[in-house]
């Protein structure tokens, strides 16, 4: 081989070399972010191309699905009843990346990338074969979603259910609530104004107000404070601790009121049990300062406070669906502690949160992570996943969680008979939190479990910047849905 020969052989090796090296940075190194690139029109037309797998409750009701359509996208995303389940689906749009629901968490399950389904695109590959993504089989119970959506559709507010002893979430509505079916439409202009019409919207009807949105918890939040005094000991249901009519926060000259006057006690003392079956404002505000910062706070963490929650998903299915982090707050002024141990102040929590409290307290003071997905299944049917349930904490003692439960169950028999039901004994909680400039609004709260005996069923309710008490606005909801689910 002459010099020359050489000279353009040794060229052509190289300019394969760059090709092969350029090649394969395209297409591994890069090729996520060039998928991601919202100047990429044909990794949109692969995403809205592709045969999405479909969202299912645990009957097996259709929430979302794909169907085959006439356009440059070949499939169509669908929701059934798209208002009443947006919280758990949220949305797959022309020109929105899904960011929340299940359509955020399970994306790539759904569209059928996920690793777990590399056989399966194999498969389709040598077939040549549609790749269908997997189906997600949820935890919701669509009779009950129905009945707590009916009963907050004209509210601003959230209501959760979730199965005691497994942490499977059997229902989660908030409204205002939104149609995922507007954002899917293949019309982008018409998605685009769904969009900033809702994200404009005064009520933030995007926002899942059950995972994603902060409240005082008003007297809800005494269950905690109620456990941290059963758990030194020193408590018990008929223990007598201060109260009275009125209480002057430590420092100040601010009176704390209670709202009825069984909640002021007998000679400025009241027994533990009618404080919570009455919400006595003085005492658990005296209570909270006696037992201490540490004891309250550490109490509060115990039950979730100051920690975000993973709901569903990891980042190998997507993004991860999460609740927003409870607060007790931090190195407080006395009188400051004496209204966050009353749930108001810089106390603030979620729906899910106060949900999950009740949960807790069902199940003999374990608390379980909720979860919204039951299994993932192959477009073969084969169970890629199941889920199982899996213990966060062991939060108090069953001694506790016990003696708490008998002094809720008497805010229903003694303080509330209005929301008993024939035949199920419910351990339930009030709350009723001021909010405003001038405190001249409620956000009305109830959680409460059924049947108290053996419990099956925990739910919280908040029904936001309402003019009602707690035990009005949110308890009829309550239980309504605890009659639903115990179909009585």
């Amino acid at each position: 081989m002459n010099k020359y020969l050489r000279q353009l052989f040794t060229a052509v090796v190289c300019l394969f070399v760059v090709l092969g090296l350029s090649s394969t940075i395209l297409m591994a190194v890069r090729a996520n972010s060039l998928n991601s690139d919202s100047r990429n029109a044909r990794s949109l037309y692969h995403q809205l191309g592709a045969y999405r797998g479909a969202i299912l409750a645990s009957d097996g009701t259709v929430m979302a699905q794909s169907e085959p359509v006439n356009d440059a996208f070949k499939y169509q995303r669908t929701y059934s009843n798209g208002p009443l389940y947006a919280p758990i689906t949220g949305f797959f749009a022309i020109n929105q990346n899904a960011d929340r629901g299940l359509e955020a968490s399970r994306s790539m399950l759904l569209n059928g990338e996920a690793d777990s389904l590399i056989w399966q695109r194999a498969k389709s590959m040598l077939t040549g074969s549609t790749n269908k993504g997997a189906s997600i089989e949820t935890s919701i119970d669509p009779k009950l979603q129905q009945v707590a959506y009916d009963q907050m559709s004209s509210r601003d507010g959230a209501a959760v259910a979730i199965e005691v002893k497994t942490g499977r979430i059997l229902a989660m509505v908030s409204t205002p609530s939104y149609d995922p079916n507007q954002l899917a439409t293949h019309d982008t202009k018409a998605a685009a104004k769904a969009y900033n019409d809702l994200a404009a919207g005064e009520n933030s009807p995007l926002i899942n107000r059950a995972t994603s949105q902060l409240y005082p918890p008003g007297s809800t939040f005494k269950t905690i404070v109620a456990s941290a005094a059963l758990e030194t000991g020193d408590y018990q249901t008929d223990t007598q601790i201060p109260a009275g009519e009125s209480y002057t926060l430590p420092g100040t000259a601010t009176q704390l009121p209670n709202a009825v006057w069984q909640a002021n006690g007998t000679d400025g003392k009241i027994t533990l049990q009618n404080a919570i079956a009455y919400s006595s404002n003085t005492a658990f505000a005296q209570l909270g300062v006696a037992l201490g910062e540490d004891k309250v706070k550490e109490m509060a963490t115990k039950y979730g406070f100051g920690n975000t929650i993973t709901i569903d998903g990891t980042s190998a299915t997507g993004i991860p669906m999460t609740a927003t982090a409870s607060t007790f707050p931090s190195a407080t002024t006395p009188d400051k502690l004496a209204l966050a141990s009353i749930g108001q102040g810089d106390t603030k929590a979620t729906p899910l949160q106060m949900a999950m409290v009740a949960q807790t307290i069902a199940n003999d003071g374990k608390m379980m992570r909720p979860t919204l997905v039951d299994r993932v299944r192959a477009s073969d049917l084969s169970v890629i996943s199941q889920t199982t349930p899996e213990t966060l904490s062991k939060v108090m003692s069953k001694d506790s969680a016990d003696k708490l439960t008998t002094m809720m169950e008497h805010v229903i028999t003694d303080a509330n008979p209005s929301l008993a039901i024939n035949g199920i004994t419910i351990a339930a909680k009030t709350g009723t939190a001021q909010i405003g400039v001038d405190n001249t609004s409620i956000d009305g709260w109830i959680i409460g479990f059924a049947p108290a005996e053996d419990p099956q069923i925990a739910v919280a309710v908040l029904v936001h910047n309402t003019d009602l008490l707690g035990s009005l606005a949110a308890g009829p909801i309550m239980r309504a849905m605890i009659q639903e689910a115990l179909q009585q």
